[in-house]
């Protein structure tokens, strides 16, 4: 059996949370695509910026996403390749049509 350090869980139960959220994990989704704008996740799920900055705000303290400004826009992305391949591994367990 492979045991878990307390540090370990906690930083795994605090990822897990985090996508919970059916906001988040759309969010963090349509940012496997690329690096997008508030603007563009907005119009994307037709949700106020207000609500997506208050779920890019979740996303950034765990370190999931990176944040970058431009002139007037801020630009988010997918942090740690390891969030990448847990939503692939997801979407191939949930979302194929199985």
């Amino acid at each position: 059996m492979v045991l878990f350090s307390d540090d370990q869980v906690n930083l795994t139960s605090e990822i897990l949370k985090s996508i919970a959220h059916p906001i988040r994990l759309k969010i963090l989704c349509f940012l496997m695509e690329g690096e997008k704008t508030v603007g563009e996740i907005e119009k994307e799920f037709g949700s106020s910026i207000s609500n997506i900055s208050q779920h890019l705000t979740v996303l950034r303290k765990i370190h999931m996403v990176n944040r970058r400004k431009e002139a007037n826009f801020m630009f988010y992305s997918v942090k740690d390749p390891k969030i990448a391949e847990l939503l692939g591994t997801l979407k191939q367990l949930y979302c194929t049509g199985h």
